[in-house]
C-alpha cells in the first residue's frame, strides 16, 4: 500500500506503508546513525516526532528484548530508504515491521532517505503529515490541527512507570528527575553501584530532600525547554543543596534556570557521531546527540554559568557549570545508547563531586 509524506513547505515523498495505517501530523526530523534504530524509536525525546534514518537499510538486526530505552516506542514514524526484510542476530525476536505494527508506529519505506534529509537540513525542521492518499481536503484538515496539544496529548498517554534502583551496600544514592528519562541513564548509574530513586517532574524539593541523596541528576526528555518553566524553582533549590548534573534536556533547564536562554535549531543534531571539545581537557570526545534546541552562548554573559564543552563545528555550547557550586550539565548522552563512549567519564565526574572531591564540590 502507498503511503505519503507531504511537508509543510509542498514537497511529497511516496513510499510503501508498513507499521499503523493512522494518517498523522508530525514534526520530521533525521538521523545519521548508521545502528541504534531501536533505541532511537524508544528514545522519549523523540515524542512528536517522526524520524528520517539517513543509512540506507535499517532493520537489519531486528528488535531485542534489551535496548529499549523506555516501555512503548516514542516516534510517531520512521522513514527509511530500505526495511530489512530478514533480520538476522542471535537476540532478535522480531522484524521491525512487526514492531512497528505491535505498538503503533506508522512506517514508510521506500523514500530517498538522504534527499529528505538534505531537505530538512536546508530549510530546517517541520511539521509534515503521513497520509494514505492524496486527498487535499484531509491533509489540509491535518496541518491545521494543533501541534502543541497534539505532542501534549501523546505524552501523557506515553508516560512509562521506571522503577527506581535500591542497591543493596550502594556508596552514592542519586535522585533523579525525570522528564523523560533513557532508561540508559539508570543503566549507566546501576554499573555504576548507585542506588536511585525517580522523582517526577513536578515533585517538590522536600519530597527529594526526605529521601536523603547524595546528588540529583536531571534528565533528558522531549520538547521546548521552555515549557519546563515550572521547574526551575525547584532546579534552584536542587544546585544549592547537593551536587547535580543535567543531561540533554536537563541541561538546557539548568541554564535556564540560571538565567541563560535557548533557542530552537534549524534542524537539530540526532546521531551518534557529533565531535565535542572538552575545554578543561583540551581534548576532542565523539558523542550521542539528540536535541533540537540550544544553549544560547551569549547569553551566558553576566551569568554564574561558564562553558565547559562546544560543539566542534558549530562551536554551540555543549556543557556548562555553576562557578563555585558542584553543579554542571551537558548537552550530550553520556550513556551512549546508541553510541560512543567517549564521555561515559561525565559519570565519573558526577560521582567524584557527590564524594567530595574535585575542583568544583562546595567547600
Amino acid at each position: 500500500m502507498a503511503r505519503y509524506l507531504v511537508l509543510e513547505n509542498g514537497s511529497i515523498y511516496q513510499g510503501e506503508a508498513f507499521g499503523s495505517d493512522e494518517e498523522l501530523l508530525t514534526e520530521v526530523v533525521f538521523s545519521t546513525g548508521m545502528t541504534g534504530y531501536q533505541e532511537t524509536m524508544t528514545d522519549p525525546s523523540y515524542y512528536g516526532q517522526s524520524m528520517v534514518f539517513t543509512y540506507p537499510l535499517i532493520g537489519n538486526y531486528g528488535i531485542n528484548l534489551d535496548d529499549n530505552e523506555a516501555d512503548q516506542p516514542a516516534v510517531d514514524a520512521i522513514i527509511v530508504k530500505e526495511l530489512a526484510r530478514r533480520p538476522s542476530n542471535f537476540r532478535s525476536v522480531m522484524s521491525l515491521a512487526e514492531y512497528a505494527s505491535q505498538n503503533g508506529v506508522v512506517g514508510i519505506q521506500g523514500v530517498d532517505a538522504r534527499k529528505l534529509s538534505k531537505e530538512i537540513r536546508q530549510e530546517g525542521s517541520m511539521k509534515a503529515v503521513l497520509v494514505n492518499d492524496l486527498d487535499q481536503e484531509k491533509i489540509d484538515r491535518l496541518f491545521a490541527e494543533d501541534y502543541e496539544q497534539l505532542l501534549a496529548a501523546r505524552r501523557a498517554r506515553q508516560q512509562q512507570a521506571a522503577a527506581s534502583i535500591k542497591k543493596e551496600g550502594a556508596q552514592l544514592h542519586v535522585a533523579l528527575i525525570d522528564f523523560g528519562m533513557k532508561n540508559s541513564i539508570l543503566k549507566a548509574l546501576e554499573k555504576r553501584g548507585i542506588a536511585v530513586t525517580l522523582f517526577d517532574a513536578k515533585t517538590s524539593f522536600e519530597k527529594v530532600a526526605a529521601e536523603k541523596p547524595d546528588g540529583v541528576l536531571l534528565s533528558n526528555g522531549p520538547g521546548n525547554p521552555t515549557d519546563y518553566a515550572f521547574a526551575f524553582p525547584l532546579i534552584r533549590q536542587l544546585q544549592e543543596a547537593y551536587p547535580l548534573l543535567g543531561i540533554c534536556l536537563g541541561h538546557q533547564l539548568f541554564a535556564l534556570a540560571n538565567g541563560a536562554q535557548t533557542y530552537k535549531m534549524k534542524f537539530g543534531y540526532r546521531g551518534f557521531n557529533h565531535a565535542v571539545w572538552d575545554i578543561d581537557q583540551q581534548a576532542k570526545h565523539f558523542t550521542s546527540q539528540n536535541h533540537g534546541y540550544a544553549v544560547a552562548a551569549e547569553s551566558l554573559e553576566g551569568t554564574n554559568l561558564e562553558i565547559t564543552h562546544e560543539e566542534i563545528n558549530a562551536r554551540s555550547v555543549e556543557g556548562v557549570r555553576l562557578k563555585n557550586k558542584a553543579a554542571f550539565s551537558v548537552q550530550f548522552h553520556p550513556d551512549a545508547c546508541p553510541g560512543p563512549h567517549d564521555s561515559e567519564y561525565i559519570f565519573d565526574n558526577f560521582i567524584t563531586l557527590m564524594q567530595g572531591g574535585g575542583r568544583h564540590a562546595k567547600a
